[in-house]
């Protein structure tokens, strides 16, 4: 498997499978550092999602000059 493969949808499904040990941290640890860190890394997730979106295809508006 490339990574260059993956979708966004599936590196969204693996970047949330680190909720996981943020529980387990702050069950274990404490609990206001976990729920930061849990905060932490679904900020994370969306900002990746959002970056690796597929960029649609237009040029904003702008025709090619055919000149």
């Amino acid at each position: 498997m490339v990574l260059e493969d993956l979708s966004p949808r599936t590196a969204l499904v693996v970047g949330l499978l680190a909720l996981l040990p943020v529980t387990w941290y702050g069950l274990g640890s404490s609990l206001s550092a976990g729920v930061v860190s849990g905060i932490n890394v679904l900020i994370i997730v969306t900002a990746l999602y959002v970056a690796f979106e597929p960029v649609p295809d237009t040029h904003h508006g702008h025709e090619p000059n055919d000149a």
